[in-house]
């Protein structure tokens, strides 16, 4: 399988740049599906993750990652292709809808799959409000969340870096948070929701020391962008 051959194969050669450690991967299942739960730092992270994690991750990752052209585009989607991310688009309603249902569908196979809780990569490395996706995942499988503190990524690849600068990096895998099983969705409530993912948010940050920011990333982001057209 393409995944493992990064991991054994290639994986060789990024451990070389990245130097990754891991802590508590006791905590990971050793069989049976499990959400795996992370802040998201810089693109390697979805690297970091399978070179420390004993079982393979399923990701989802923006469409755009695997329609580049050129060169640069082919090694973009072979490189997510390999660690196991597969494309999403972001534009909301159905499509959206089908990647979840296609999370769900690995969870329920008895797999990991991996979310990065923030929706996308931190503006300045602070951890920012978590979005409910792996908290209603949760509930409507009944699987752990596992909480994930990744180190040291964005230290090594600035936005729009391909190869990394070498160093170290660590993920730290907290204890598992158990939901019950919610077997009608439409029992399933906004506030439940935001308790969940708050307490996932909430152990990442002790893991990782960030800061936090009660507010999404992506918001962020677009006035960030705004204030840039400004001046």
């Amino acid at each position: 399988m393409l995944y493992w051959f990064f991991v054994k194969g290639l994986g060789g050669i990024a451990r070389m740049r990245i130097h990754p450690s891991a802590q508590g991967v006791q905590n990971i299942p050793k069989e049976g599906g499990a959400i795996i739960a992370a802040n998201h730092l810089a693109v390697i992270d979805d690297a970091l993750l399978p070179l420390t994690c004993p079982r393979m991750i399923h990701f989802m990752g923006k469409a755009e990652y695997f329609e580049g052209k050129g060169l640069k585009g082919r090694f973009k989607k072979w490189w997510f292709t390999s660690v196991g991310v597969f494309p999403v688009d972001r534009s909301g309603g159905s499509k959206s809808l089908g990647a979840l249902n296609h999370a769900r569908e690995i969870l329920e196979k008895g797999q990991l799959f991996g979310i990065h809780i923030e929706g996308t990569r931190s503006p300045d490395g602070r951890l920012y409000r978590g979005h409910t996706g792996a908290a209603r995942l949760a509930l409507e499988t009944g699987c752990p969340i596992i909480p994930v503190a990744i180190i040291g990524t964005r230290e090594l690849q600035v936005q729009g870096q391909i190869i990394p600068a070498k160093g170290k990096t660590q993920a730290i895998y907290g204890e598992p948070i158990y939901v019950e099983r919610v077997h009608d969705s439409s029992e399933i409530t906004h506030e439940r929701l935001r308790e969940i993912t708050d307490q996932v948010t909430q152990a990442i940050k002790h893991m990782s020391g960030q800061e936090y920011v009660d507010e999404y990333a992506q918001i962020v982001k677009e006035r960030m962008r705004q204030e840039r057209q400004k001046n």
